[in-house]
């Protein structure tokens, strides 16, 4: 018997019809779907953006990811997770893990796969692209995130601010991610340097309820849910003069 495929799916930042034509297809082939779990009992931000894509006689797999840095706490959960998955996979039925935004872009589906691997190298996995939230804020501005040579930085969840103003000297535009906990702070900084007319907030792009701030030097503070990102345009883009 072969063994079934993990696909990693990239389902997107929220609108559904932003998932791929190949993830939609291997998404409704599979037999099983699996997601993050949500937290207090809601459902994940994956599953929700698949539920419409879903067939009712598909098993949905719900796997527990904890929002916690603790090596102990985590190593065991994505073992769980891959035996889970595994259980699936060994009897040759495909498994298609639905991942909010991009793969490979701060995905919870990497430390999936790649704990599968270790427990079972004899594991196929694919990973299948698609939209993150970057790109999916800038599209929401109208603005494109980089042209011709500007250089881009984006940082995660966990940097601090020494971290920031080190890359602000460099960077010619900057992608804050998840910045709900740290905004008051990084909006001091981008007072100090001047940066505030040049800086846009977007929280749950592409949802329905998904918000724009823009005019930052008069949101000193802002109350922002946990999908939220800051994009900095350090160094404004140029474009050659039309002759």
């Amino acid at each position: 018997m072969s063994i079934g495929t993990l696909y990693g799916i990239s389902v997107g930042t929220g609108d559904p019809e932003l998932i791929t034509v190949k993830g939609l297809r291997l998404l409704q082939q599979a037999k099983a779907i699996a997601f993050p779990a949500g937290v207090g009992g809601k459902l994940g931000m994956a599953q929700q953006i698949v539920s419409s894509w879903l067939r009712q006689e598909q098993t949905q797999l719900s796997l527990n990811f904890p929002y916690v840095q603790e090596s102990e706490v985590l190593i065991p959960a994505w073992e769980q997770a891959a035996e889970k998955v595994w259980q699936y996979l060994q009897v040759g039925e495909d498994v298609a893990f639905a991942c909010e935004g991009d793969v490979s872009f701060y995905s919870t589906f990497s430390y999936l796969a790649q704990t599968l691997q270790q427990l079972h190298p004899e594991a196929v996995i694919q990973a299948i692209p698609g939209v993150c939230s970057p790109m999916a804020a800038t599209a929401a501005l109208g603005v494109p995130l980089t042209v011709r040579a500007q250089k881009l930085a984006i940082l995660p969840a966990l940097y601090t601010m020494g971290e920031l103003e080190t890359v602000l000297d460099w960077a010619d535009v900057v992608v804050l991610m998840k910045i709900s906990s740290v905004y008051e702070q990084v909006w001091q900084i981008l007072q100090k340097r001047s940066l505030l007319d040049r800086s846009w907030v977007v929280e749950r792009a592409t949802l329905s309820d998904q918000k724009i701030y823009t005019g930052l030097r008069s949101r000193s503070s802002l109350k922002l849910p946990y999908f939220s990102i800051l994009i900095v345009q350090v160094c404004p883009a140029t474009y050659p003069e039309s002759g």
